[in-house]
Order: C-alpha cells, then sequence, then structure tokens
C-alpha cells in the first residue's frame, strides 16, 4: 500500500494544482508560502535525537489522523525511511519537499494534500513547514490556506514562540512571522531585452529575494526568477504579503512591457527564436538540462505571444519537472549516466510535443 500511495505523488510530473492556469499565469507560474514552526519543549531538528525526532513527528501525525485538516482536504503522510532515494529527488523536483527533508531520516515526513497544493514537512530545517502552492498570482490566496492550516496544529501544538521576537526557529532569518512568501516568475523579455539585472537590483532593495527555480543558492535556468520576502522580523503577515504582491506586480507590468517592445520592434527575430527552440526540441537527440530549460523558455515565450499556437502552457510545465534528473530516471526505470539522460530528456521532449500537437 506504502508503494501504491509513493507511486500516485511521483508518477504525475504535472501536480494536480497545476492543470489549471491562475491569475497573470503568462508571467507568474505559481505561488507559494511556507510557515516554519517549532515546538515549545523540544531541541531543534538539527539538535535532536532520533527518540526526539520520532516524538515530534509522532504528535504532529496525529493532527493528520486525526482528522482535523479534512475540512482543508484529503491528506496522505509518507514517512521518508520508508521512501527510496529516487522517490524522494522526484518529490524534490516536484516542490512537494525540500532537499534538506529529502537528506534527513530522523523522524522525517511529509504530509500531502490529494491535489499536492498542500505539504507539511515534519523534522526538516524545523519541525513543521506548512507549504501552500497555487497556480498563477495568488499569493494572498496561499496565505490564506497556509494560516488556516497553522491554526488547525497550534490547536494541539505547544509553538516555541517569544513576546519580543515572535516564533522562534532553527534559522535566525525566519524568526518573527516563520513566513517566507514567493512567486516563481517567467521573466524572459526583460533578460532578452537586457533589463532584468536593473529589475532584481531594485527588488532586492525593497527587501525581497531573488533565487532560481529550485530556492537558496539554485540557478535561475530557463528565465524563472523565485521572488520572495528576507524580512520575517519587525513586520507583520499582513505587510510581507502585501509588499511581495505590489513588488511582484510591478515586474508582472514591466515584463509584459518588453514583450510588447520585442514584437514592435524585434517580431521576425522573435519569432525565428522561438520557432528555432520548437525545432530543436521537436527533433534534437541529445539535450543536457541547461540547454532543456533555456530551449523550453523561448517555446513558453512564443506561446504567451501567440507565435506558437499548437502548444500549451501546462505542457510546458509538466516538461520542467518531467525533464529532471529523478524524474527521467523513474519514466524509464532504469540508472543512466549523463549522457544517457541527455539522450532520453531529447526522446521525451520529442514525444510530449509530437502528442501535444497531435491533440490540439
Amino acid at each position: 500500500m506504502k508503494g501504491l500511495t509513493v507511486h500516485r505523488f511521483s508518477q504525475d510530473a504535472l501536480s494536480d494544482w497545476m492543470r489549471t492556469l491562475g491569475p497573470d499565469s503568462d508571467v507568474v507560474i505559481s505561488s507559494r508560502v511556507r510557515v516554519a514552526r517549532n515546538l515549545r519543549k523540544q531541541p531543534f531538528p538539527m539538535l535532536a535525537t532520533s527518540a526526539q525526532a520520532n516524538e515530534v513527528l509522532e504528535q504532529l501525525a496525529d493532527v493528520s489522523k486525526s482528522g482535523k485538516l479534512d475540512e482543508v482536504g484529503s491528506f496522505e503522510t509518507l514517512l521518508l525511511s520508508e521512501l527510496s532515494e529516487l522517490d524522494k529527488r522526484v518529490l524534490v523536483e516536484k516542490h512537494l519537499i525540500s532537499p534538506n527533508l529529502a537528506n534527513e531520516s530522523r523522524g522525517g515526513a511529509v504530509v500531502l494534500s490529494e491535489n499536492e497544493s498542500v505539504s507539511i514537512m515534519i523534522n526538516e530545517e524545523d519541525h513543521l513547514r506548512i507549504q501552500c502552492l497555487y497556480p498563477g498570482f495568488q499569493i494572498g490566496e496561499a496565505w490564506a490556506l497556509a494560516s488556516g492550516i497553522d491554526d488547525i496544529y497550534e490547536e494541539v501544538a505547544d509553538y516555541a514562540f517569544d513576546e519580543k521576537r515572535g516564533y522562534l526557529t532553527t534559522c535566525p532569518t525566519n524568526v518573527g512571522t516563520g513566513i517566507r512568501a514567493s512567486v516563481m516568475m517567467h521573466l524572459p523579455a526583460l533578460v532578452l531585452t537586457q533589463q532584468i539585472n536593473r529589475i532584481l537590483t531594485a527588488v532586492t532593495q525593497v527587501g525581497l529575494a531573488v533565487r532560481g527555480l529550485y530556492g537558496e543558492g539554485s540557478e535561475a535556468l530557463g528565465n524563472l526568477f523565485q521572488i520572495s520576502n528576507q524580512i520575517t522580523l519587525g513586520q507583520s503577515e499582513a505587510e510581507i504579503i502585501d509588499n511581495l504582491h505590489d513588488v511582484a506586480k510591478q515586474i508582472i507590468e514591466h515584463e509584459r512591457a518588453a514583450r510588447k517592445r520585442l514584437l514592435a520592434e524585434s517580431r521576425l527575430r522573435t519569432e525565428d527564436r522561438v520557432k528555432r527552440s520548437f525545432g530543436i526540441l521537436s527533433h534534437a537527440v541529445i539535450m543536457d538540462s541547461k540547454e532543456a530549460a533555456q530551449r523550453l523558455s523561448d517555446v513558453r515565450l512564443g506561446v504567451d505571444l501567440e507565435l506558437l499556437p499548437d502548444v500549451t502552457p501546462q505542457v510546458l510545465n509538466e516538461l520542467l519537472v518531467m525533464t529532471q534528473p529523478g524524474y527521467l530516471q523513474q519514466t524509464f526505470n532504469e540508472k543512466m549516466s549523463t549522457e544517457q539522460r541527455d539522450v532520453r530528456r531529447a526522446e521525451l521532449i520529442r514525444e510530449k510535443l509530437k502528442v501535444a500537437q497531435i491533440q490540439d
């Protein structure tokens, strides 16, 4: 039964919540809010013994078993100790668990909603991390859901809280509200018109951070940028969400203006770029992950500019996950060298684009 449950969460590259397009989805891929909490009478996970980590797991897992989360949806609990390394890698690639949790075996678990929009990690860097994901630009909605789930856990858990400092967390940069709110944005036109550095510099000056597809330390492949709050202390939750919302709205407007500029001043070159990338993706025999990300970004730009009407954004979202190393190995059920992955990646992209065109 455990294997079937894991397979249900790892077999499809596209989570159910990503099958619909949210507001401003031409620029914003997804909105995420993560809430970090710890239990008052337990050491932080990095200092906990296996017995203490299991105590935390038992207490927090009881919330989902008790049915208290039923008002939010249907949930399944996966123990990290029962997952294969490949299972964990796929869950990381789908953003359902963090790399940190994937490497943790002491009392680590994840509670996943049926549509995968909610991921509740236990004994990660903190005892409890509640993550809520929405398609498109819905950061307020993601926060409302995360806050509601947080309230459910707080009914049974004695959180580590200080009147002056707020919620106490393992990393000092999360102390206060314990909130990390972020939007994943596709900004190819700002990159092509060489405005991206100016925009991102301005973003960091107003207290926001810029990261890549997989968060801190990751590269912004495929023109995908994760914009998130840096400050968690000294601001209320509403102020953090509102600040991110307002800045993201401005970036959306800048990206759309840059796209209009591309069409007005360089339409033929832009059309050539996106159709050339589509042609390469449709016929290439070898494709490394970096080139795949860039070519998929070009094609997505072409779709959003209505230069490639036969491809949907959902197909491109799916390929972002399907072309990752773990998912490739699971799809083809074999361990692969780097070159073998590049061959399989090209094969998978060719077949996926061919099917998408037939269905259209």
